[in-house]
Formats: C-alpha cells, sequence, structure tokens
C-alpha cells in the first residue's frame, strides 16, 4: 500500500478532540488528510486504552476514519529491551485493529550498545508474521548524525523510512529535508522516504506558517509522495493557524510530468533495446557492482544480455524514486522466469534529460 498526501500523527486519544471519534474524523476529511498514525503500543505493552475502564480508544476513531476513506495507521514506540515481546504486541495490534500500516519509532534506546541483534530479533519475528504488510521506520533525520542506529536491521525489512526532520531552532525545513534525504539516500538499503515535519511548539520555538509550507513544496520538489505531521493534540492545542495552513495546502497542484525513472521503468517493460538506448547520452557511464562501462555499443551489449538472459520478459515496476534536477535515485522490483529482484536501487545523474551516469544493484533470486 502506497502513501500519498498528508497525514498526522495522534499520540494520546483522550488529549485528541477530548476522545470525540467523530471529531477527529471530520476534521481529518476538512484538511485533506490521506492517512492518520495512531500510537498502538509502548514497548510489550498495548496503548491508548482507557485506564479506568479498559476500554481500548482505537477501533472507534480507526471506523469513523475509515468512513471517511481515511487510511488508519498504527505507531509504536520501541526500545529493544524485550524485542520479541514488542514485536509479538504489534502483531496481535496490527490484526486486532485491521490497520492499513505500521510504524516503528526507533529513537534513542536503540542508539545503545547491542541493539543490532535486538532490531534484527525484533524485525525477524515482525516480518515471519507479517510477510507483506506495509511497515515504516520512523527516527532520526541525519544518520550521519546516529551512526549507532540499527540503520541496516531495520530498514532492510521495512517499505518506508520516515525521518523525523523536526527543523526545531530553525526555519529552514526545506534545506533540511534535502540534507535528510541526500544523506538516506546514501545508505543501503535505500527505501522510499515519507518524511514527517514539525507541527508542535517546544522550548519557546514554534514553526511557521511559511515553514509548513515550504517543507510541503520541498517534499513535492523532490518527487515525495507524501507527509506526516507530528503531533495533531499539541498543533491542535497551541498552533491552531499551523493546523490551519496544513489543512489548506492543496497537496494535489495537478499531474506532474512523467519522470525520468518512469519513464526508465516503463521503457525496460517494451523489452527493445533501441528504445533503453535512447534514454542515454552517446558517452553514458553505466556501472554495476561487476564492472564499469561506458558509450552506447558497450551499454547495448549488457543490456541485451540483462533482457534476454538475466531477466527474460520480466515485468518491472518503479517501487520508489527521489531526486529533483539532474539527480535521481530509484528503487524497483522485477519479475521473470528466471528470478525476482526485490531490491533494485539505482543512481542515475542526467545531462539535458538523458541518462549520463547510471549505477545500478539487485540481486535476482
Amino acid at each position: 500500500m502506497t502513501l500519498k498526501g498528508k497525514g498526522f500523527y495522534i499520540w494520546k486519544i483522550r488529549d485528541t478532540e477530548n476522545g470525540d471519534a467523530n471529531a477527529i474524523a471530520d476534521l481529518a476529511h476538512k484538511a485533506k488528510l490521506t492517512h492518520v498514525l495512531i500510537k498502538i503500543a509502548d514497548g510489550s505493552n498495548s496503548y491508548n486504552i482507557d485506564s479506568a475502564t479498559g476500554v481500548d480508544l482505537i477501533p472507534a476513531v480507526a471506523k469513523a476514519l475509515r468512513a471517511r476513506a481515511i487510511q488508519v495507521w498504527g505507531w509504536h514506540y520501541v526500545y529493544g529491551y524485550d524485542p520479541v515481546g514488542e514485536a509479538n504486541i504489534a502483531i496481535q495490534r496490527i490484526h486486532q485493529l485491521g490497520l492499513d500500516g505500521y510504524v516503528i519509532d526507533a529513537e534513542a534506546e536503540y542508539k545503545q550498545p547491542g541493539k543490532d541483534v535486538a532490531a534484527s530479533r525484533f524485525m525477524s519475528q515482525l516480518r515471519g508474521a507479517l510477510p507483506d504488510f506495509p511497515i515504516g521506520l520512523s527516527s532520526y533525520r541525519y544518520p550521519s548524525y546516529h551512526p549507532q542506529l540499527p540503520w541496516k536491521q531495520f530498514l532492510e525489512k521495512c517499505d518506508f523510512n520516515m525521518p523525523q526532520v523536526y527543523w526545531v531552532l530553525n526555519h529552514n525545513p526545506g534545506e533540511q529535508l534535502s540534507r535528510s534525504l541526500q544523506e538516506f539516500q546514501t545508505l543501503v538499503p535505500f527505501r522510499p522516504v515519507i518524511p514527517t515535519g514539525a507541527a508542535f511548539r517546544e522550548h519557546g520555538w514554534e514553526p511557521t506558517v511559511e515553514d509548513e509550507a515550504e517543507f510541503m513544496r520541498t517534499a513535492q520538489e523532490l518527487h515525495l509522495n507524501a507527509v506526516n505531521f507530528w503531533e495533531w493534540s499539541n498543533c491542535r492545542l497551541y498552533l491552531p493557524t499551523i493546523w490551519d495552513a496544513i489543512r489548506d495546502y492543496n497537496w494535489d497542484v495537478g499531474p506532474l510530468p512523467v519522470d525520468i525513472t518512469q519513464k526508465y521503468i516503463d521503457t525496460l517493460n517494451t523489452h527493445d533495446l533501441d528504445k533503453v538506448l535512447a534514454l542515454y547520452t552517446p558517452t553514458a557511464v553505466h556501472v554495476t557492482s561487476a564492472q564499469t562501462i561506458q558509450g552506447e555499443a558497450a551499454i547495448r551489449k549488457w543490456y541485451n544480455n540483462f533482457l534476454s538472459k538475466t531477466l527474460p520478459n520480466a515485468i518491472y515496476t518503479l517501487t520508489g524514486f527521489s531526486g529533483t534536477g539532474s539527480s535521481r535515485h530509484l528503487t524497483w522490483t522485477a519479475n521473470s522466469s528466471a528470478g525476482k529482484v526485490l531490491n533494485g536501487n539505482d543512481t542515475l545523474s542526467l545531462v539535458n534529460g538523458k541518462i549520463a551516469y547510471h549505477y545500478t544493484f539487485f540481486t535476482v533470486t
């Protein structure tokens, strides 16, 4: 399931429109939200359960949102002290609530020594029970600042990366979002990015209406399909003008031209060598883990082998892309009689709209 458009995180349902499910859903609908992310668990325990009555507060909100065609995702703060127990409560809550997707919130606790093992155990348990369910990771905006976090162990079994791009104490969301995306593009594996912006106040700082517009505009310029915001109750209580700015921003600004990444995948699906070569400059460089080649003749030979022997009659699918101007990063899958590719991961550099440099990574299984 692919997210598109605007979404908001909910932390505590009781603090969100006084827990009124219909009020939450009505506001989400008026804001043209496509999805809402609700906290479903904390560590190994369920969350948003009424402490006095034991009633689960999420089903009523989820029902009201779905009645307005809004997706319901669950998010879960994890610590890594009991990774199997945390995975099991996530699996239980996902099934109980019939969620559309699930987000892992892993932060400071997962920077402690040895937490790469905990992340592997957590993800293996989770994916063993939910092999095809949409899962995202919500964590820090700059992986270079947090190298201790087990990014690889989480992301290799996630479908999305949802970094917390909070420009606290600043007013440069576009710059920070661009940097966040660039840093994640250097990580393996890369996952489609759905960033979370700041819609809260903290230590005397608060975002501006202009900030929110810049954040969403930059996300669209970078070809990101969706954005999220943290956090509903804080925004509604303290920053009503920020809520209104997000609500009134028209994400659907009209159809965008077909990007080179989609043209590339569409052309691969024609299995026509001449059409594929027409996407490249005459002196283009093509790099794989095995070799570097240059020029039309060498690239034609590589594609002839790729299309006829490596993945004969394959069906290719673009799973995500980012970048603007002369740079693109794309992820893709393929299915053929000779095997499948689930981890296609390419980088393109363009000159006058054509591919001048192409790095491709994939494994056939």
